[in-house]
C-alpha cells in the first residue's frame, strides 16, 4: 500500500523503482471538531451548516526508529474540552496514553514531522523535546513572525526544510512541499508494501471523519 495523508490531494506522484519500505503505520485518534458553519473552509458552500472532522496522527516505525506525523489538539483538551464561536473539540484519548498502549514514551520518538502548525496539528510538539522536529523553513518563518503567538517551542531540534525530504534516506517515508493551506503546508508518502508496484495508492485525508472512521487504530496497525 502506498499511503499519501494530506488535506489537498496530490496526482502524478511516482514510485522510485529503489524504495525501501516501512514497517508499520498506526493511526491515532488525535481529536475531534464539530465545527459550526462548513463555509469557513469551502466559502460559500453549506453557509450555517455544522460539519464534523476527525483529527489524525500517524506513528510510522522504520527498523529501530519511530516518526510521529501531526501531534493533533493538545492531550489537554481530553480533560477540558474547548468551546469556541467557530466549533468544539474534544479528544477522546491522550497521544501519550496511545504511545503506552505501544510500551513507547515520548522520548522513544526519533522525528515529530507537521503537515503546518495549526493549533489542532501542533497540540503536543512540545511533548517531544528531544525528538528532531521535521517543518518546512516557510512555516516556520510564517508561524513565528512577530505578530502571532507561538505554536511551540523554538529552542528545540528542528530540520528546516526547503522542499520535499526523505526522512530515512531510503525513500520508505518522504515529506512532500504542498503550501497553499497555510505558507508551509507539507503532506505525507508513506511506503508500506515490497509489492508496492501491484498495488492502488490509498488516499487518506485528513479531518474527513468518514475516511478515519473507517481505518484500522492503534494499537491495531498497516504494514
Amino acid at each position: 500500500m502506498r499511503t499519501l495523508l494530506t488535506i489537498a490531494i496530490l496526482l502524478g506522484l511516482t514510485v522510485p523503482a529503489a524504495a525501501q519500505t516501512a514497517d508499520r503505520l498506526y493511526v491515532m485518534d488525535c481529536g475531534h471538531n464539530s465545527a459550526k458553519d462548513q463555509s469557513r473552509w469551502s466559502p460559500g458552500v453549506g453557509v450555517g451548516k455544522p460539519i464534523e472532522l476527525s483529527d489524525m496522527c500517524v506513528l510510522i516505525k522504520h527498523r529501530e526508529q519511530w516518526l510521529l506525523w501531526d501531534t493533533g489538539y493538545p492531550d489537554a483538551v481530553a480533560d477540558q474540552p474547548v468551546d469556541t464561536p467557530v466549533g468544539d473539540a474534544t479528544r477522546a484519548k491522550k497521544l501519550v496514553a496511545q504511545l503506552g498502549e505501544l510500551n513507547l514514551k515520548p522520548s522513544d520518538i526519533a522525528f515529530v514531522a507537521v503537515s503546518h502548525t495549526h493549533g489542532d496539528h501542533v497540540g503536543n510538539v512540545d511533548l517531544f523535546p528531544a525528538a528532531t522536529l521535521l517543518i518546512q523553513k516557510a512555516e516556520v518563518d510564517w508561524a513565528f513572525a512577530e505578530s502571532k503567538q507561538a505554536p511551540f517551542k523554538k529552542d528545540r531540534p528542528m530540520n528546516l526544510l526547503t522542499g520535499d525530504f526523505d526522512v530515512f534516506g531510503d525513500g520508505s517515508v518522504t515529506l512532500i512541499s504542498t503550501p497553499g493551506h497555510t505558507a508551509g503546508h507539507q503532506s505525507l508518502l508513506a511506503l508500506l508494501t515490497k509489492i508496492i508496484a501491484e498495488k492502488k495508492a490509498a488516499l487518506w485525508i485528513n479531518h474527513d471523519l468518514p475516511t478515519f472512521d473507517s481505518l484500522k487504530h492503534s494499537p491495531e496497525f498497516y504494514d
